[in-house]
């Protein structure tokens, strides 16, 4: 147990944010990097999943198409992927939710725990920069109505950095008496 806890804490809520991907809509982590962090086999994970496909309708979890795969080895930069015979299964946060059911080891359920969590903040990051966004909408209707007022202001803040430049006296002393060589 106290190997299992260790290892799970050596993972990085970077690490398993970088794991999870948007395909068709919806946030998902693909079978691979899950079986990587539960510390199985990906053929172990989905056996455990064929075995109770009733837990896993397709909102939970669905296999990836060859284009979404292409795009996917885009993303990362890499084609370290190459080789996979079967194209990989993509668990949403429910699919994922429903992994600890159906791998029963200390480690995939805290695993589960973790990404769950991290799931939830995602969640809430989203619906934070939705609400900026809805704010910075109504801002740019507001200033498109205002317009007028908007174009004075930059007009007047133009001239207050950058005012005309009009010759100025020459400050300093005049000797008298002495000339110039």
């Amino acid at each position: 147990m106290a190997k299992a806890k260790k290892s799970i804490r050596a993972i990085a809520d970077e690490i398993i944010i970088n794991k999870i991907y948007f395909i068709r809509g919806q946030k998902v982590m693909l079978d691979r990097d899950l079986a990587e962090m539960y510390n199985v086999s990906t053929g172990n994970l989905n056996k455990a999943v064929k075995r109770n496909l009733k837990r896993f309708p397709e909102d939970f979890m669905f296999q990836v198409t060859k284009e979404e795969f292409k795009n996917l080895i885009f993303q990362n930069g890499t084609s370290s992927w190459g080789g996979t015979r079967k194209m990989p299964y993509a668990f949403t946060e429910q699919g994922v939710s429903m992994l600890s059911s159906v791998l029963n080891s200390d480690t995939a359920i805290e695993v589960n725990i973790r990404i769950i969590r991290i799931f939830a903040k995602l969640r809430k990051m989203l619906l934070t920069h939705k609400d900026i966004l809805l704010k910075l909408e109504q801002m740019e209707k507001q200033m498109i109505e205002n317009s007028g007022d908007i174009q004075n202001i930059f007009a007047a803040l133009r001239e207050l950095l950058n005012p005309p430049q009009e010759p100025r006296p020459i400050i300093g002393f005049k000797l008298q008496g002495k000339k110039k060589k």
